[in-house]
């Protein structure tokens, strides 16, 4: 061997007798030269010779015979080699380059990530890198972040998808490839030691216009720069060929997104772009918004006029105004305006309306946005509608609203309405610092003094007090005030009002002496003054009460009405609270009660409810006059008149008794005359005997009803029927009148109802009016001979009430007379023959029962009408 072998190859062990040409070849070469030398002549023979330090040396060549042996020329072909292997190599380089941007630029953005996760694992397999990972930059403060990263199964995971590399990569060169070694990497990069996990790794950089925007991480990489089959610019190339799309991709999905978000808040704000276009003089819209300006309209560009037209009336001329200042002379555009609704009732819609001039010269443009504020603007001009009803109200309000600074501890008067003026006469001046608690009573200082420590201990306070006004006269303020404090619990102020409550302190005062001087004159009062619950349970009552019940007035509260009266009236008493209204709350009445130790007790007694918004009885009122010795007085007059009436009554009355004495003594004579002649038979002893005894029970009869009939009456009405008093008045007067000439007519005297009274006092009644009838008809029969005097009874029901009638044919009553029949003393008969008061009586025991006794006159004399309410029994 000579030249480049004899000095190249590496030296084969052993002696140089054993030298052999395979020896020195690469394994794997060695297949040309199978077969004798003789075989490889006229052939291409490509042997690779291992050289020193592992290098390879490429040759071609051919043999041919020299004397006994074979002469191998070689030539060297490195150079073509490697440059086919070069060649080979960039084209697969350039495949998989064209291959990975092809996929990131056409996959869809779902699979985004996971085509970026295969395009690191494609990078990690070709170039034989255990772990791939990118970075790009990220908003701030978080700097840089790993958007997809791979790491082979046998390998340590160095880093992971989203992982935050800080702002650390911002100090590294952009424009070259850096190699991180534990042992190369300077004091200022340590840090790249621990990202790489103290291994050997490349970091390839990506910029674009703005700058470094993505670094391409291969870790556990450990070839240095000098000896790598791929350079510095095809990593460059590389990583701009991952980063470049993808960062497209991403900043597309940005900006659909943005412009998602965008649309999505321009059709909930209502809001959108224009832009005044100069070349066709047209106002171009947002779709959006010209959706919502105008949903009929086609085209999303309008003229000047049709784009004004769009507006309230009374806002063009600000718009046309600020819309030519804008083009002519640049100025901003900034007002609010109303949409044009003729036909339509709902709130005013309202549009922001901003813009502005963008460049200059031909790149010159007129843009702005229009942003619907109906809720704003509409809640802005109800606030200061309400603001000017609140301000008005406060400025005519006779309260005073006040704001107290808190001050270290103290409340320093800061805020007083326009109505302190007129009340006080004061200024918020007059009541800084200590001139408000000398202007305060000072018998009232302390009370206003504690309403403070009040209001900052427990955050409201409520007082009233004495403030001196300009003229020097105090005036009753009631202070309502509340604190108010922030987010940490501390006072900020106080607000509260002052509201003049003098008039209504003087008026409580003299109230109060006149509820003094009023519950003096109940408690003294000679009626009977109490309050009860609709049960009859007594809430109070004066002390006349409680002395005509025994008791101390402190007692009365608790005690029932009940005990005192029958169950007739407790159950008028019942019925009559029942009937109480609203509309009718008053009811007056006459009780009767059974006190303790006393006889009956009459009481006139005067209700008033008290009701409650729903009509509902809650308490009544009550007061009671004793009427004892007045009723008293009238039963004594009552029963004067019945006596009056049996005095009247006499004669015919003697006349009834002397009739069965007459007969009996004329049969008791015809019995002796035949006692004497000696004819006498049983028969005939047995009926005169029998004759005795009827006239015996008629007399008999007739004293004892004048007898029940002279007695007075029950104390409590009961339930009878009318027929009795009527049938009693017949055994009265029946045989005195028809005895005197004067005919009785009765007819429907059988009536089957009940009536609540006196029995004997409706029977007085009847008989004071058969009386009079009596004794007119009896005046007529003097002056007319032929006179036949008659007086019918009858009785007839009618509806809920039944109706007695005593009717005569005497001629009737002076029609002058009529209304004055029922006077007390009041009579037509001579003087010394009547006294005036039977008809009085009348009426007033018809009254009671709750009848009405009137009189007419008919074509044969006066008819007198008893009319009684009818009782149902069930």
């Amino acid at each position: 061997m000579h030249g480049a072998l004899n000095h190249g190859l590496t030296p084969v062990q052993g002696g140089a007798a054993l030298r052999l040409l395979l020896d020195y070849l690469v394994p794997g070469s060695t297949q040309a030269l199978e077969g004798t030398p003789a075989q490889w002549a006229g052939q291409s023979l490509d042997l690779n010779f291992l050289c020193e330090g592992q290098q390879v040396l490429h040759t071609r060549g051919w043999v041919q015979p020299q004397g006994d042996g074979w002469l191998l020329q070689l030539i060297d072909i490195s150079d073509l080699q490697h440059s086919r292997q070069q060649a080979r190599l960039r084209g697969q380089y350039n495949q998989l380059l064209s291959s990975i941007g092809q996929q990131l630029r056409q996959c869809a953005s779902a699979r985004l990530p996971a085509v970026m996760l295969e395009t690191l694992q494609q990078v990690a397999g070709y170039w034989r890198v255990p772990s791939v990972a990118l970075a790009l930059r990220a908003d701030i403060p978080l700097g840089w972040r790993l958007h997809s990263a791979y790491h082979a199964f046998d390998t340590p995971q160095l880093w992971k998808p989203g992982q935050t590399l800080g702002a650390a990569l911002d100090g590294l060169n952009p424009c070259a490839p850096i190699h991180v070694s534990p042992d190369s990497v300077s004091a200022d990069n340590r840090w790249l030691t621990s990202l790489f996990g103290h291994a050997d790794g490349v970091l390839v950089p990506f910029r674009d216009l703005h700058g470094a925007s993505a670094w391409l991480l291969l870790g556990f990489y450990a070839v240095s720069p000098g000896e790598s089959v791929t350079s510095d610019s095809e990593w460059l190339h590389l990583c701009a060929t991952i980063a470049g799309p993808l960062q497209d991709r991403l900043r597309e999905q940005h900006y659909e997104q943005q412009r998602e978000r965008m649309e999505a808040l321009q059709g909930l704000l209502g809001t959108g772009w224009w832009e005044w276009l100069q070349p066709s003089r047209q106002m171009q819209l947002a779709p959006q918004l010209s959706a919502s300006l105008l949903p009929a309209l086609e085209s999303v560009s309008l003229s000047r006029e049709a784009w004004l037209a769009l507006f309230h009336p009374a806002d063009r001329d600000e718009i046309s105004s600020g819309f030519t200042a804008l083009l002519e002379q640049g100025t901003p555009l900034l007002l609010c305006a109303r949409v044009y609704q003729p036909q339509r009732t709902e709130p005013a819609q309202w549009y922001r309306i901003q813009g502005q001039v963008l460049g200059k010269g031909a790149e010159r443009r007129i843009v702005g946005f229009m942003l619907d504020v109906s809720d704003i603007k509409n809640q802005q001009l109800q606030a200061a509608a309400a603001q000017a009803r609140l301000a008005n109200v406060i400025a005519s309000s006779p309260a005073v609203i006040y704001v107290q600074r808190y001050v270290e501890g103290a409340l320093v008067p800061e805020f007083f309405s326009d109505s302190l003026q007129p009340l006080l006469g004061l200024r918020l001046e007059d009541c800084a610092g200590s001139a408000l608690i000398e202007r305060i009573h000072p018998d009232d200082r302390e009370h206003y003094l504690e309403r403070t420590r009040q209001l900052l201990r427990e955050g409201s306070a409520r007082g009233r007090y004495r403030v001196r006004d300009q003229r020097g006269d105090y005036h009753w303020l009631l202070d309502e005030a509340k604190l108010l404090r922030d987010d940490l619990g501390l006072p900020v102020e106080a607000v509260g009002l002052w509201l003049d409550v003098t008039e209504a302190t003087e008026v409580a005062e003299r109230v109060r002496h006149s509820e003094e001087r009023y519950r003096i004159l109940v408690e003294d009062s000679p009626a009977m003054i109490c309050r009860y619950l609709p049960d009859l349970t007594l809430t109070f009552g004066n002390r006349p009460l409680a002395n005509y019940l025994e008791c101390a007035p402190e007692q009365l509260p608790g005690i029932n009405l009940t005990s005192w009266l029958s169950p007739q009236q407790h159950e008028a008493f019942l019925q009559r609270l029942a009937s109480l209204s609203p509309e009718l709350p008053v009811s007056t009445a006459e009780i009767s009660l059974q006190l303790p130790g006393r006889e009956h007790a009459w009481w006139v007694w005067s209700d008033r409810g008290v009701f409650d918004a729903q009509g509902q009885l809650l308490e009544v009122q009550a007061v009671a006059r004793d009427n004892t010795e007045v009723r008293r007085s009238q039963q004594q007059l009552t029963h004067g008149a019945k006596m009056a009436t049996l005095g009247e009554m006499a004669t015919g009355l003697a006349h009834e008794i002397n009739q069965p004495l007459n007969v009996m003594r004329m049969a008791i004579v015809n019995v002796l005359k035949r006692l004497s002649n000696g004819d006498v038979n049983i028969d005939y002893l047995q009926e005169k005997l029998t004759r005795i005894d009827a006239q015996i029970q008629r007399a008999a009869r007739i004293v004892d009803h004048m007898r029940v009939f002279g007695r007075r009456s029950e104390i409590e009405q009961q339930l009878f029927n009318p027929a009795q008093s009527l049938e009693g008045t017949l055994a009265l007067m029946g045989e005195g009148l028809r005895g005197k000439g004067v005919e009785i007519r009765s007819e429907g005297l059988n009536c089957s109802v009940h009536v609540r009274g006196h029995t004997d006092q409706l029977e007085q009644v009847l008989i004071n009016l058969l009386v009079n009838a009596r004794d007119a008809l009896l005046s007529k029969c003097e002056t007319d001979r032929g006179f036949k005097p008659w007086i019918a009874l009858s009785s007839e029901r009618a509806g809920n009430c039944v109706r007695l009638w005593v009717q005569d044919n005497g001629g009737g009553i002076d029609p002058r007379l009529l209304e004055r029949i029922f006077e007390p003393f009041f009579t037509t008969k001579p003087v010394g023959v009547g006294t005036g008061l039977g008809l009085s009586v009348s009426y007033g025991i018809i009254d009671n029962m709750g009848g009405r006794l009137s009189v007419s006159n008919t074509e044969h004399g006066a008819r007198f009408c008893v009319e009684l309410p009818v009782v149902d029994e069930g």
